[in-house]
């Protein structure tokens, strides 16, 4: 009899993990890393030796680094089967993975220098660019669509998710004693206002969904008060003589920040006189996407093309890609006057910690939040108003302005995510993830007694018989 226990994303939104047992296999769906401060790093150090010996493959459903983080880690401790993904997500694993890789391995360089004159012990990196390679080895990309068998008793078929590129909800096929038993996992469903990204695919049948809640409380503020408020923070941020910061996810989250900027420069609404983007890991994914741009949304792009003369290329033109690390530090030498798009999303790490020491203790600039912030994380310290945060080994002083603009988010609503439950034909059983308790449980409890959904909440650990 087939079997799932919640290794992660169990009351939380980063760290998903869920481990598939059946009579003949054992599969991990998803490998996420944690994010959120020192309790996470502890959780992505843990040894993963036994579980990479008794699972046979790994299924992912999008390459975001809280569900496709830690295979590097899996592998460094053992894992050697197949991980398979959408030929997207292939695309963006390779730049996301060697990008984590570098980012951990600076990151750790300040940390031990901090750590050799406080007399601590030195660390070591999560996993590093052998590793990295190691895994990319591993995958086997698969089309949207597409029956695949990967297991004698289990069958995989990718839809689009539309979350970011090579998003995918996941439909398993499970052979067991002569019945077949269809689990679905939602991954991460796109938000139906994307300006990039196609409507999540609509799902009728299975037996179990496992389903996202990140947002499961709450719905998005509607997409244009979202871009009239942003351009209301630049023009205000203009009339302060200081800067704009916006932490953003390299994936997804960056390309449609810049979409919205370039429409807003077409418009003559951007009184900024540089846009840098300070992010290689999101330099490289915006190439990508632009080498995509058939899977993307062609109205969107079309309105884009038009506002930009019919040439992409000059979508933005004070846009500028810094790649380097020494173009990186010459724009805190700016006062005022720019736009810094950099990662993480969460600001757990990366350059946008050091713009963030150079520009959060002066009055006169603003910092844009455009995505999730997990507990825990310098992102969420921020929305919460900490007045004083420690970067890079320096306290500094929050006298910046924090925006929090939750209506360019890549993930659903609360009434997006009823909408695509109530699409399911029959009485599946739905078990909430990848959400902290309070959307968890409110989605749970609005399925149920609304809609009449039996809708469950697992928690960490949890093994369930499907």
């Amino acid at each position: 009899m087939a079997e799932m226990t919640f290794m992660g994303a169990a009351g939380e939104v980063t760290g998903s993990c869920y481990l598939l047992r059946t009579a003949h296999t054992q599969l991990l769906l998803e490998c996420g890393i944690q994010q959120g401060g020192a309790d996470a790093d502890r959780a992505n150090r843990r040894s993963l030796a036994e579980l990479a010996k008794k699972i046979d493959a790994v299924v992912l459903s999008h390459g975001h680094l809280d569900h496709a983080g830690l295979l590097p880690k899996l592998v460094r401790d053992g894992f050697q089967g197949p991980v398979y993904c959408t030929v997207a997500t292939l695309e963006l694993l390779e730049i996301m993975l060697k990008d984590a890789a570098h980012v951990m391995a600076k990151d750790i360089e300040w940390e031990n220098k901090w750590r050799e004159r406080a007399g601590k012990p030195l660390i070591e990196p999560v996993y590093t660019q052998d590793d990295v390679e190691a895994t990319l080895a591993l995958c086997q990309p698969l089309l949207y669509g597409a029956p695949t068998t990967i297991a004698p008793d289990l069958r995989l078929i990718y839809h689009d998710a539309g979350h970011i590129l090579g998003s995918a909800i996941v439909e398993l096929m499970i052979e067991d004693g002569g019945r077949t038993r269809h689990l679905v996992f939602s991954g991460d469903l796109g938000n139906p206002d994307s300006v990039l990204m196609y409507k999540p695919a609509s799902m009728k049948h299975a037996d179990v969904v496992l389903m996202e809640s990140t947002y499961g409380d709450r719905d998005h503020r509607p997409l244009a008060d979202t871009v009239e408020e942003l351009a209301n923070i630049l023009e205000q941020a203009n009339r302060d003589g200081g800067n704009v910061l916006i932490p953003a996810f390299a994936v997804g989250r960056t390309q449609e920040m810049l979409y919205h900027l370039s429409m807003l420069y077409h418009q003559g609404r951007l009184p900024q006189q540089k846009i840098f983007l300070d992010s290689p890991m999101g330099i490289q994914v915006t190439e990508l996407y632009g080498r995509r741009r058939n899977q993307l949304n062609g109205g969107d792009i079309k309105a884009l093309s038009q506002a930009a003369g019919s040439d992409l290329d000059h979508a933005l033109p004070i846009l500028q890609f810094t790649r380097r690390v020494d173009e990186s530090m010459a724009i805190n030498r700016i006062k005022s006057g720019a736009i810094i798009i950099a990662g993480a999303g969460m600001c757990t790490g990366g350059r946008i910690r050091h713009h963030l020491k150079y520009n959060l203790w002066r009055k006169q600039n603003h910092v844009v939040i455009v995505g999730f912030q997990a507990k825990g994380s310098l992102g969420r310290l921020l929305v919460d108003g900490v007045e004083r945060v420690k970067l890079l080994g320096s306290e500094v002083a929050v006298k910046a302005r924090i925006h929090t603009l939750g209506g360019f988010s890549a993930h659903a609503g609360q009434s997006q995510l009823v909408g695509w439950a109530k699409g399911f034909k029959g009485k599946p059983v739905f078990y909430m993830v990848h959400g902290e308790p309070q959307a968890r449980d409110a989605l749970a409890e609005l399925l149920r007694k609304t809609h009449g959904i039996d809708a469950r909440v697992p928690e960490y650990g949890e093994t369930i018989t499907l």
